[in-house]
């Protein structure tokens, strides 16, 4: 996928299609509309850009296409999630961290349990240096 951004209606449209995995335009039409009036020809038009920004293909069935994504939710993840960091952040997860840290929404459940994501990077990194030294 070239753009790392989307836009609120292409995220809609690729969160569907990742739950799918497949789906014509009128079925993702219809998906979006349970959460929020869309229109058939925006989601057309979106799912134009999509192929242009490389993040979905189509194949015929009968007279319709239907739509797959070529970007896992995943790799848009960490790819969106980079470019988010070094736009704002100038590449710095501390900085991203820091600046959550101060927010008043935080929680102590979600303080607590990125303490625990924290300390399992670090052990996990301590793993994989000593086999790294007892590998050499």
């Amino acid at each position: 996928m070239e753009s790392k951004q989307l836009g609120h209606v292409q995220l809609l449209i690729m969160q569907v299609l990742w739950h799918r995995d497949r789906a014509t335009a009128r079925e993702i039409t219809d998906a979006i509309n349970g959460t929020e009036p869309i229109a058939h020809s925006t989601v057309q038009t979106m799912l134009r850009v999509l192929e242009d920004k490389m993040a979905v293909a189509h194949e015929p069935q009968g007279r319709t296409f239907v739509f797959f994504p070529l970007v896992t939710e995943s790799e848009f993840r960490q790819s969106a999630t980079q470019d988010f960091v070094e736009r704002i952040f100038g590449g710095s997860a501390s900085g991203l961290v820091a600046h959550l840290l101060k927010s008043d929404s935080v929680s102590s459940g979600e303080i607590a349990a990125i303490r625990r994501l924290i300390e399992q990077q670090a052990a996990d990194s301590s793993g994989r240096n000593k086999n790294r030294r007892n590998e050499s």
